[in-house]
């Protein structure tokens, strides 16, 4: 009996790339002996992409939809996929082509040899601006410097569970899930694999600088309390050079030196008051996480599917 193998696709206002991304599917597993499928999430797009989906719903057996209520970001689509997915494995790939389909055979050969999870890890694409590209370095020194997990620069959000993986994985329901930093987290017996991204076929990437670094603070934040460590020895470390002020102090008091300079008093004042809002503002983000988590709202709504209950 052939083992099936689900893929699972977030897309947000990607209508241009559905079709192409699913033919290239296609044509990779023709020459596969798996049977599978691709679960399209639809995380309230605004353009033709669900209609798109639908189209091709309706024309082949193997392809499904999630549609998502409102847009709940790229992370949730994917584990709302994962939770619908029930092939003996699952992949998860971007829609815009970039994550190409034609090494998931690799993948599978990596998953019969007794693999749990294989994620991808993305060369250095020379395409991209010096600033996207050393923003996607940045990303990897500020997680691993700061959490208790390690990254290699370039961990993609293409990635292969087995089933097993899977199923610890529907146990998860934090808010805000970083799922690299969750994959990694799992253990199980893992495999990298490098490659060259595509070029995007049509569009433009959604993930936009100020995204990067929300991302970042999610991973560091969910999986570390490095954080908090950091303020705390700041603050320490500020506190005791403030030390060395009280000698100059004395020593101008008793010579009658006139101390003058607002400036310098008011650049003081603005330096530690910067420094206390961004330790405050540490402590916030846990606060917060804390709270958005013991609200225990469902971390994402489904509008409408295709697929069938299978729990």
């Amino acid at each position: 009996m052939r083992k099936l193998v689900s893929i699972v696709i977030p897309a947000y206002n990607e209508a241009d790339n559905i079709r192409n991304i699913f033919t290239n599917i296609h044509s990779v597993f023709s020459t596969l002996p798996y049977n599978w499928e691709v679960i399209f999430v639809d995380d309230g797009s605004r353009d033709e992409t669900l209609v798109t989906v639908k189209e091709l719903a309706n024309n082949y057996n193997n392809a499904y939809f999630l549609e998502f209520s409102k847009n709940f970001g790229h992370q949730l689509a994917v584990k709302a996929g994962l939770d619908n997915a029930y092939g003996d494995c699952v992949i998860s790939l971007d829609c815009d082509a970039q994550h190409p389909p034609e090494i998931i055979p690799e993948m599978l050969q990596k998953w019969e040899e007794g693999f749990d999870i294989v994620y991808t890890i993305r060369e250095e694409d020379k395409r991209l601006s010096k600033a996207k590209r050393s923003s996607s370095n940045l990303f990897y020194k500020l997680v691993n410097s700061l959490s208790d997990i390690e990254l290699e620069a370039g961990t993609a959000d293409f990635r292969l569970m087995d089933r097993t993986v899977v199923n610890v994985f529907r146990n998860f329901h934090e808010t805000e899930p970083f799922l690299r930093g969750l994959t990694k987290w799992l253990g199980f017996k893992q495999y990298g694999i490098r490659y060259e991204p595509a070029e995007r076929f049509a569009g433009t990437s959604k993930y936009s600088f100020k995204k990067m670094v929300r991302l970042a603070l999610h991973g560091v934040t969910s999986f570390s309390i490095k954080p908090l460590y950091t303020a705390v020895y700041v603050g320490l470390i500020m506190s005791l050079l403030s030390l060395l002020y009280i000698p100059y102090v004395v020593y101008a008091f008793y010579n009658h030196i006139e101390v003058s300079g607002w400036a310098s008093i008011i650049i003081t004042i603005v330096f530690f008051g910067g420094l206390q809002l961004i330790m405050l503002g540490i402590i916030g983000i846990y606060v917060g996480k804390m709270f958005m988590q013991t609200k225990n709202r469902p971390n994402y709504i489904i509008r409408s599917t295709n697929l069938k209950d299978q729990s």
